[in-house]
């Protein structure tokens, strides 16, 4: 998917974040974007600041985790626009508090945004991608795959098991469909508002990133068919030091600062519920 002009690109969570700046770049490129999310005003602003980028968005309030609602409001956006050429399986929510402060609900919930979505979504989309023999899926997983971090037990683990389904649906998809592309995302944390509060010892060497730098990263790995964008480079470290025994790997990961960047977590509060509108 090296063209995104007049491609249908659907991106989960685009009322605010990175998900958002995603829509407005691939609008700003001619993409017909298709954004949902559980936040309303948001998308109407969406809507509003991607017109005057390129080209309106279509909106739905869509909970992403519901997957009667995913299917219609898939169904919605292929009776539209003809099929969605790119999705950015980007919705995510984070807890932010050791595993015994957590409740269940709120472990339920991240799993269900973070690990269960992307499966509800891609199934929504995906035998259409199958059929027109063109599409481009993105899930955005976290760096918090490839390392364990206090106070994200919940969170990696959801993130782990978003890492495996992208890498493992990259290899299938080769043997199933092998003109549809896959791109898989793992960012340190990302100055959303989602990470208030997170920390780096190093900014230099491990910064906060921008929305903007990951959402062009990620628009510019489809366009180009990169399977796979780690943010910043010095992450890309992270999986060659998994190979260490794990006392040393924590002490690097201690020297870094990574084990103490949610000490002062804050964190956002989202919406938990949610319908589909067209």
């Amino acid at each position: 998917m090296s063209e995104l002009r007049d491609r249908v690109v659907l991106v989960t969570g685009a009322a605010s974040g990175i998900g958002r700046r995603m829509a407005l770049l691939a609008a700003e490129r001619g993409a017909q974007v298709v954004g949902w999310d559980l936040d309303p005003a948001g998308l109407d602003r969406l809507v509003d600041d991607s017109g005057r980028a390129g080209r309106a968005a279509t909106v739905q309030v869509v909970d992403v985790t519901d997957r009667r609602a995913v299917a219609d409001a898939a169904a919605t956006a292929e009776r539209r626009h003809g099929g969605v050429d790119v999705l950015v399986n980007n919705a995510g929510v984070v807890a932010g508090a050791d595993l015994l402060d957590l409740t269940d609900e709120q472990i339920e919930r991240v799993m269900a945004v973070n690990a269960l979505a992307p499966f509800w979504c891609t199934r929504a989309v995906l035998p259409g991608m199958v059929a027109r023999s063109r599409g481009h899926i993105v899930t955005i997983a976290s760096m918090a795959a490839a390392m364990g971090v206090p106070r994200l037990v919940d969170y990696a683990a959801s993130k782990h098991a978003a890492y495996g389904f992208a890498e493992s649906l990259r290899v299938e998809l080769a043997r199933t469909a092998p003109k549809l592309q896959t791109t898989v995302v793992l960012p340190f944390f990302v100055d959303t508002g989602m990470f208030e509060g997170a920390r780096t010892r190093l900014p230099w060497l491990l910064p906060i990133l921008s929305e903007e730098r990951v959402a062009e990263r990620v628009i510019t790995a489809v366009e180009r068919n990169q399977p796979r964008v780690i943010l910043p480079p010095l992450a890309r470290a992270a999986f060659a030091a998994q190979l260490l025994p794990p006392r040393w790997f924590d002490a690097i990961a201690n020297a870094l600062g990574v084990h103490a960047s949610m000490d002062q977590f804050s964190g956002r509060s989202v919406p938990t519920t949610g319908a589909t509108r067209t």
